[in-house]
């Protein structure tokens, strides 16, 4: 009978001790789904099963830097906004959302808001942007031509301008463009927003950046069609007044 109740009474510890292990491991387990009404957090990462980071949502403290083929690169000029980035597949940086507005120390406004939709491990090919100073108010559409990464990729765009700044100043223009010239760089096509003047206006550019076509309408409501020639001049301007 004292054999039995030994065993017993170990028999009962081990089920014990058992238990206490499986509900330790369960709380180890992380949940697979879960629902609130509200979180607040300074950053969101949002990964694929394998860890690839996809979308990152953060505070202005937290803001990442800039990520290449799954390795995030330094980026301080970030810190001043919060927003959302956009990574693919390998891990490179495929847009985002950033945005900031405030009034500094000395009374101005400083604000902003851009969303950017990049080319595969290049810059951004779309771009809706909003800016706001106390000298400047600036809110229009972007879409420009950006050479594939085979041809300019963005460690291609880094070493540029780390060539460029060992140049004295008065040569960097002509470094830039000259890869302008070779197709090595972005440029805008097309741009869509308002003026320093409070008009409103299309600008349709060649491949070189330059606007050939421009649809303007002035703060006082003038329409015009304007026609431009390589060097910026307009050749040809259609108005109203010119159908009359």
């Amino acid at each position: 009978m004292i054999q039995l109740r030994t065993f017993l009474a170990g028999a009962a510890t081990m089920a014990a001790a058992l238990a206490a292990v499986a509900v330790l491991a369960g709380a180890r387990e992380p949940a697979r789904h879960a629902r609130f009404d509200e979180i607040t957090v300074g950053r969101i990462n949002i990964v694929e099963p394998d860890g690839t980071r996809r979308i990152i949502l953060s505070n202005k403290a937290q803001f990442p830097g800039d990520f290449t083929e799954g390795r995030e690169n330094a980026r301080p000029d970030r810190r001043s906004f919060a927003g959302m980035l956009f990574i693919n597949e390998e891990g490179t940086e495929n847009g985002g959302l950033i945005q900031k507005g405030g009034i500094g120390a000395d009374g101005k406004v400083d604000s902003g808001l851009s969303l950017t939709f990049d080319r595969f491990r290049q810059d951004q090919t779309v771009q809706l942007i909003n800016t706001d100073s106390a000298s400047h108010q600036m809110s229009g559409l972007r879409i420009n031509d950006v050479p594939v990464y085979t041809v300019t990729s963005i460690y291609d765009l880094k070493r540029f301008g780390a060539e460029a700044d060992k140049l004295p100043e008065a040569q960097q223009r002509a470094y830039w463009d000259k890869l302008a010239q070779a197709g090595r760089l972005s440029e805008n096509r097309i741009w869509l927003g308002n003026t320093g003047d409070k008009g409103s206006t299309l600008q349709l550019k060649d491949a070189q950046g330059r606007t050939r076509l421009m649809l303007l309408v002035s703060a006082a409501g003038k329409a015009e069609i304007r026609m431009l020639n390589e060097q910026g001049k307009v050749i040809k301007s259609i108005t109203p007044d010119a159908n009359e």
